[in-house]
Parts: C-alpha cells; structure tokens; sequence
C-alpha cells in the first residue's frame, strides 16, 4: 500500500491526494520558520467550506510562527535569547516557565541524556519545542472542528483521526544512511512519532556528559501520546544509544526502537 507520509531519507514527504474519503476536501500546506519546516495534511469535514478550511490553515500556521518568534535560540529577541543571555529569569513568562519545566522533567526522565542547559551558548530546548509548537499546531486545527489530520515536520509527525483514503496514516520510516533497505511501515489513527538521526545527519546531538557533539551512525525512533515528549525522548535515546533503551516502554505509552550502523 501506498504511503500516506514518509520519515527519513531526507525531509517529511506528504503523499498528494486527490480526494477525501470521506466527501470532505484535503489541503496540503507548508510553512518554513527560522528553525525548521512543516507540512499541515488536513481532511475536512464533509461540511465545512474552503473558507473555514483556510482560515484553519492560517490559524494553525500562525499559531507555529509564534512559536518561533517566541522561543527559536536564533531569533535574537526570543525569549529563550533573553534567557540564555541572562535578560530575563526562566519564571518571567509564565510559557517560558513551562516550557523549562517540561525540558527538566525530560531531564529527570532520561538520567540526563536530555538537557536542555548543555547546549552551547546555554539553554536550547529546540528538541522538544519543535514537536511542543507542532502538538500546539494541531490543537488549533482540532478547534476548527477537523479531527482528520497530520502535521509532520523533518522526522517528526503528530496524526489524528484517517487519512484521505478513509482508513489509518500509513507512515514509511526509511533507514537514514541505506536507501535500498525497505522502510518500515507504520499504520496511526492517533499519537506521534518522534526521530533522531532518520534523515541522516551526524553531530546535531550534544552528548550532556562530555559537551561533545554524538558522531556515532544511528537512528532513534520514539512513538507515544505527545511529539514534544516522543521528539525530547528520541534526541536523548539517540545521545546515549543502547543505553537509553532501558527507558522503554514508559508508563505514560511511549515505545522506542534503535538502529546503529
């Protein structure tokens, strides 16, 4: 079967469809922000009009830009900037406040492999915001009333509901460095999957015990509830390797899978 996205190998791909199942429309969108890219896949409910799939659309854009203005590392008047240049205190802002507070629980539950406050020039929290502003991305479109959705992004994927054809999101995760192994298939109605070192890039991950950056070829792959936590769980399971799947699963539903060269 066809698949409706696929993971690794480069950047997310979207599958075009012509129709939805369903009698509604589907409308594929994309947004670049300072830090990275996204693709909205939105089923419409039979019902609703090109309008207020539009204005759904924009919402949900609008709502990952100001994200972006918000907490990108690179945008010089962030307020992740102000904190790391010691401008404002990480309870200023009751968001920022959170914010810390979720990247010190990935801390806590990652014995370290995950820290937002090793990274170079201080606090990063780039590997749980991107998947935090996609699940907050698609809060806005659930709003608008439509339940049938994916927002993907690099290796990452929140999903909800069918896709076009009327039946589960059947996401292609390919191996990062061997084009001609086959990928592996995964069939969603609802959860996220969050990736590191699928679209085969090396020494993006700081190790938080050596402050080097990880040079060794591997792909993590954490699936469960929530992007920000599954995307936070992969960045630390692909820092620390084998190790780091003594983690899995977790209580709260999230499952990991390995691969090394």
């Amino acid at each position: 079967m066809r698949p409706d996205l696929r993971l690794g190998g480069g950047s997310a791909t979207t599958i075009a469809h012509p129709a939805a199942a369903n009698g509604g429309l589907v409308a594929h969108h994309t947004v670049q922000t300072s830090t990275a890219g996204f693709t909205l896949t939105l089923v419409s409910p039979a019902a609703m009009s090109r309008r207020d799939l539009a204005a759904a659309i924009a919402d949900a854009v609008g709502e990952l830009r100001a994200i972006d203005v918000a907490y990108s590392p690179i945008r010089e008047s962030s307020l992740v900037a102000r904190l790391r240049r010691g401008e404002v205190s990480a309870d200023a802002y009751a968001p920022l406040a959170d914010l810390v507070a979720r990247c010190d629980a990935m801390r806590a539950a990652t014995d370290g492999w995950f820290d937002a406050w090793s990274a170079p020039g201080g606090f990063d929290p780039s590997a749980l915001v991107k998947g935090w502003a996609m699940e907050r991305a698609a809060a806005r479109v659930r709003a608008a009333g439509i339940t049938d959705y994916a927002v993907a992004s690099g290796g990452d994927l929140t999903v909800r509901g069918n896709a076009p054809h009327g039946g589960p999101w059947r996401v292609a995760v390919h191996h990062p460095y061997e084009a001609r192994r086959k990928p592996v298939h995964l069939e969603l109605t609802a959860g996220a999957i969050g990736t590191s070192g699928v679209t085969g890039r090396r020494g993006h991950v700081i190790n938080p015990h050596s402050a080097a950056p990880v040079d060794e070829v591997r792909a993590a792959t954490v699936m469960g509830p929530d992007l920000a936590v599954a995307d936070a769980y992969a960045t630390a399971l692909y820092a620390a390797g084998e190790a780091g799947m003594t983690w899995f699963p977790t209580p709260t539903g999230y499952t990991a899978s390995l691969l090394a060269e």
